[in-house]
């Protein structure tokens, strides 16, 4: 039934009726309010999604995992990649990366047949402590380490860049998140798939639709200006590019390569 429907409906009316039900809604005066209404990303099931695709990625049953999502070829951020092997460049080809709220591992997964020909890297995810539990359990490696501090994970290794993938508008205050990470002054911040708008800020709920899992969230879409604004007071901003997810309200989704400012 479902393939006749698609046969039969254009694709921008198919579309149109999701967004209905599906994506990103409202404008909530806090974080609380839009939370009580959610029923948030730590539940065991989406968890369990999660560790059953980045096991196939693993064992090479799939090319890269993104949102429990498994995809059957190599897909790369080449914006991302220069951007890290850049940083490496400048270190005699070793890298240190904390890839907040990393998941199991989706980005180095992703990018790791090129990041693997580093002479030394280490990818440390930052995450909630079940995914900590899981990741320790399941997919440690040589290069790969899970923290479940900020703290733990500097004071572990020299970080040179700390990476925010889709991250920031799941924090409920990401600006001290920020604060957080400028205070240890890694040379790069990498910032990418974040959605962008040229209003106040403002808190939304996403709920995420079923072929992925069934979850809702709040979600934060930022005043661009407001942003890069608080962010130049510390990093030089290297480039800007574009994101390539799209959101059912006014938005864009962008990437950053900030480097310290020699005299921050």
């Amino acid at each position: 039934m479902k393939t006749i429907i698609k046969r039969i409906v254009p694709g921008f009316i198919i579309n149109f009726i999701t967004g209905l039900f599906y994506g990103w809604r409202g404008d909530y005066d806090t974080w609380a309010e839009a939370k009580n209404k959610c029923s948030g990303y730590d539940s065991p099931v989406i968890l369990e999604k999660v560790k059953e695709s980045a096991l196939k990625v693993k064992k090479g049953q799939a090319a890269f995992e993104r949102d429990s999502v498994t995809f059957d070829k190599p897909e790369y951020s080449f914006q991302l990649l220069s951007s890290l092997l850049w940083a490496a460049s400048l270190n005699s080809g070793n890298l240190n990366v904390m890839d907040f709220g990393g998941s199991l591992g989706s980005t180095y997964f992703q990018n790791s047949r090129i990041l693997d020909a580093l002479n030394n890297l280490n990818w440390c995810i930052v995450e909630q402590a079940n995914y900590i539990e899981t990741g320790k359990a399941h997919f440690s490696s040589e290069r790969l380490h899970f923290f479940n501090s900020i703290n733990k994970c500097f004071f572990s290794y020299k970080i040179d860049v700390v990476l925010l993938s889709s991250v920031l508008q799941y924090v409920e205050k990401p600006y001290n998140l920020l604060d957080e990470l400028i205070a240890f002054k890694p040379a790069f911040i990498i910032i990418e798939r974040t959605p962008f708008i040229d209003k106040e800020d403002r808190i939304t709920i996403q709920k995420v639709h079923p072929k992925i899992y069934k979850a809702s969230y709040p979600c934060w879409f930022f005043n661009k200006k407001k942003f890069m604004d608080y962010m130049s007071q510390y990093y030089e901003l290297i480039f800007e590019f574009d994101a390539l997810d799209r959101a059912n309200i006014k938005s864009e989704f962008k990437g950053f390569l900030y480097k310290l400012e020699t005299n921050g």
